[in-house]
This record gives structure tokens, sequence and C-alpha cells, in this order.
């Protein structure tokens, strides 16, 4: 079994996503499932057909399933129910995008989530984190960026304990 399974989308559930082409007024985006998603270009806050969003192929996306089901091909939006972007859409200046298991990506996203608040007091960053396994993390430095990506890919199979005597290790400098 590999470590990453593929992501079977589901309806309502955030991810990121690569913009992979774009046709007319729709752009194709791998989200790490069978297929790619389609995201129309008014699905961004403040589109209209004059206004379009600035999105090139390559761009990451934060992203909102409308339709997942087996029958028809998945779609994505980059807005909530009210037409808000509320933290989506196109991000990833700079940064660095992994993939961890999806067990991880539940334990970073709960409310109280340990991992999180550990990793803000040795590193503090940015981090977008999808239900479909992919993060996406940037920091002051380059070199920072690759030590909370390391850190996070081995926090999967890590104690709480082994965690945090990881990270304060690493606070130290000792790695």
């Amino acid at each position: 079994a590999s470590l990453c399974p593929q992501y079977v989308p589901a309806k309502g559930e955030t991810i990121i996503g690569i913009v992979t082409a774009k046709s007319g007024d729709v752009f194709k985006v791998d989200f790490g499932g069978s297929e790619q998603a389609s995201l129309s270009y008014l699905s961004f806050e403040g589109a209209t057909k004059r206004n379009r969003p600035n999105v090139q192929v390559g761009d990451l996306v934060f992203a909102q399933f409308i339709v997942a089901n087996k029958d028809m091909e998945p779609e994505l939006v980059c807005i909530d129910s009210s037409g808000r972007a509320n933290g989506m859409g196109v991000f990833g200046g700079g940064g660095l995008l992994f993939r961890v298991s999806l067990g991880l990506v539940r334990r970073l996203l709960s409310p109280l989530s340990e991992i999180r608040s550990d990793l803000d007091q040795v590193f503090p960053c940015e981090l977008v984190v999808g239900l479909n396994g992919r993060l996406w993390v940037k920091s002051s430095s380059i070199q920072q960026t690759l030590i909370i990506s390391n850190l996070l890919q081995s926090c999967d199979t890590m104690t709480t304990a082994q965690r945090r005597q990881l990270f304060r290790r690493v606070q130290q400098g000792v790695l």
C-alpha cells in the first residue's frame, strides 16, 4: 500500500489543487484524485464576465468541492455560499507544497491542534492544509520552510512526546 492513497473528493471539502489547463471559461485542477476537477472563472470572489480572476497554469488554488460524486466530473469553487473568498483562491507564492497522510491532515485541522501550536513556537509560518493530503508552507526563509516541511512529514509517525523532543532539538539548533 502506498503512503498517499488516491484522494476521493467529497462535497464541501477544501483542498489544495494545481491548475493544469485553461479551456474557455473553465480551469482544470489536479487535486490528487483519479481525474481532474473543473473550476469556473466565475467561481472567484468579485469575478464577472468582464472582471476575470488572474489564474495561470501552475498556480495553486485553495478550493472547495461543490460537486463530488462518481457519476459527474468533480467541480470546485473558490467562494463560499455567500460569494465570499473566505480564504479560498489562488495562493502560494514562494512556499513549498508537499504531501502528508490524511490522518496528519485531520490532526492539523483539529481546533486544538498541538502540532500547530508547537510548530508556531518553533517557527512562525503560513500553513495551508488541504483535506486531500497536500500541505503548503511558507516561512521567513527557504531553509526554515524546508525544515518545517521535514518536521511536519516526520510528525506523521511520531508520538506527541517524540514530536515535542524533535521540535525542542530543532529550536535549540541541534539538528
